[in-house]
């Protein structure tokens, strides 16, 4: 089983909310599309709920997955104090297997807030699982105010790529 889909299962099991955003979001839509984005990672965009935050780092570890912030592992114990003070900061979690999935679990999606994208996600089937995904504009839009270079210049090199997707989601 691709363990990104087992990851997927295991957070719906969990009940944890969150959405697909980032170049990998913007892939589901360009599937469809014919066309694909590289990126290295995939960015998991959670709301600002210690109590999910918490069952998706248990969701993290049960499929495999070392949790790390700041480039240290996350400290233990992983509970409602350590979750308080992660949505606090907005601090980033990073979580990997070692063996090439790495996921970002994020408190923040420039531009937006949770509730909104969580709103209007848009969930793709793939291989019989459920994938919530922020709206592609949501992506494109929060790229464009971000403004980091990495995301300028994604937004330059698929210029076209991505306007012809946006005009085909209407």
């Amino acid at each position: 089983m691709d363990p990104f889909r087992g990851l997927v299962q295991t957070l719906d099991s969990a009940g944890v909310r969150y959405v697909v955003i980032g170049v990998w979001g913007a892939n589901y839509y360009a599937h469809a599309g014919a066309v694909s984005f590289k990126t290295e990672d995939r960015d998991l965009f959670l709301p600002l709920d210690p109590e999910n935050l918490i069952r998706a780092w248990h969701a993290c570890e049960a499929a495999g997955l070392e949790l790390r912030s700041n480039r240290e592992p996350l400290d233990k114990p992983r509970d409602r104090f350590l979750a308080d003070r992660v949505v606090a900061q907005r601090a980033l979690v990073h979580a990997t297997d070692g063996r090439g999935l790495e996921v970002d679990l994020t408190l923040v999606m420039a531009g937006f807030d949770f509730e909104t994208v969580w709103t209007e996600r848009r969930t793709f089937r793939v291989e019989g699982v459920d994938v919530p995904v922020a709206r592609l504009l949501h992506i494109v839009t929060s790229k464009q105010t971000a403004g980091r270079d990495k995301d300028k210049l994604f937004l330059a090199t698929h210029k076209q790529g991505l306007a012809d997707l946006l005009r085909k989601q209407g």
